[in-house]
Formats: structure tokens, sequence, C-alpha cells
């Protein structure tokens, strides 16, 4: 079985109405560039018809595999598609952004020395077009995350790329699901000595939001808390 030089990793959630043109774009920028990559898309929890259209993009692209979990978990998904990726460089990335910009800019660096790159949407330079309360939203999260942890920079959430051998034992030990997963890995790998640089990105999302963000609240915070003990005090 030939092993790609790039994984790319995509949590996919109820997402019936973009999967498919999504996919369609990513690999065909990827195919022009002539990079030789596989395309993870890891569903899970899907009640629309995501699962059926990722069956049939399976067959009629041999670059694109997709995982299955019966519950709506973003932090598992993309854990499992991490652990699965066999890629020597792990891009994870969000259905609805694909942005092959961030991809070369991001190995390079990763080429030049460093472990994991993340694309932030908070730092200087950094064009975040998300609705106001969605930037704030990101914002208040870090300053929380520093406080929890002691973390060091600007975003963990969304795009980032990395070396496999060095990251994917971190996911392996990561204790938080859903919605910090991603946190908890970027953080981790700073507190585990590893080169960890980000670089700020440009976001427009295709879509809304699949989940709403009020709605998310009470179980983010119930996640920080969680986070913050896992990394101060668990092992």
């Amino acid at each position: 079985m030939n092993v790609p030089d790039l994984s790319i990793v995509i949590p996919v959630f109820n997402e019936a109405g973009i999967v498919r043109a999504a996919c369609d774009e990513l690999c065909g920028k990827l195919d022009a560039l002539g990079w030789d990559y596989e395309l993870i898309l890891a569903e899970n929890g899907s009640r629309d018809d995501t699962l059926a259209i990722l069956e049939g993009l399976t067959r009629e692209r041999p670059r694109i595999r997709y995982l299955h979990e019966a519950q709506a978990n973003y932090g598992r998904a993309l854990r499992r598609g991490i652990l699965e990726a066999r890629g020597r460089v792990i891009v994870c990335d969000e259905i609805d952004l694909c942005e092959v910009s961030f991809y070369q800019c991001a190995l390079p660096l990763l080429a030049e020395g460093a472990d994991l790159v993340v694309g932030s949407k908070a730092m200087k330079g950094a064009n975040d077009a998300r609705p106001l309360v969605r930037r704030a939203a990101t914002r208040i999260v870090t300053l929380l995350l520093r406080a929890a942890t002691g973390f060091r920079g600007t975003d963990t959430h969304g795009v980032k790329a990395f070396v496999r051998e060095r990251i994917a034992p971190i996911a392996r030990s990561c204790r938080v699901e859903r919605d910090l997963f991603a946190s908890e890995l970027v953080i981790r790998a700073q507190r585990m000595g590893r080169d960890v640089r980000e670089i700020p990105i440009a976001l427009r999302e295709k879509r809304p939001p699949s989940i709403q963000l009020f709605r998310r609240v009470p179980r983010v915070l119930k996640g920080l808390v969680q986070l913050g003990w896992a990394i101060r005090f668990g092992k």
C-alpha cells in the first residue's frame, strides 16, 4: 500500500450540503500541485446524507477514505483520523475552509524543523471574516486557556499541520474530547517542548457553523475545567 507524503484529516458532521463540492475543490487543487496525499474524512454522528455521499466519494476518488463514528464528537473523530493517518505530515483542516494556501505556507516550516504549525485567526496579520461574536469567542477561549493551562499563543482551534511521528503520540495521550481536543493537542505539544509555530490565516467560511455557538458554551466551559485539571495535575 502506498504511503502518501501528506494526510489531510477533516472531521465532518451533517455536511451533506457542501462535502462533495469541498472535496472536489480541495482534491482538484492538490492534484494540480502534483502532491502525493490522502484525504481522511472523519465522519461522526451525521443524521443527514453525509455518510452516503462519503461512500460515493471513496468509490470515485481513490485518495479519499472515510471513518465513521456513531456519536457526534468532533475531538474523538479528529483524534481517530490523526492516529489512522499514514502520511509523514498531517494537516488538520475544516470542511468549510480547505484553504490550500495554509498548506503551502506550513509545509516549508515543517521542512525547516518545526514540529507543529498552527493557523492563527487572532495573531497580527490574520484576516478573520467570521461574525463578531465568533471572533470574540475565539479570543475569550484563548484567554481562558492561558489562565487554565499556561498556554502561550493566540489560537489553538482550527487548521494545523504537523510531523506525524512527533505529534501523533501526543494525540494518543490527550484526555479531553469534543470541542477542546485540538486545544489540548497544541498545549501539550508546547509544554513537551515541541517546536510549535503560528502563522496568520485568512478565514472565510463557506457556510454558517453547523453547531450553534451559544448551545456549546456550557460544554466548552466544562471542557476547560477538565482540560485545566488534566494539564496541571494529570500525567
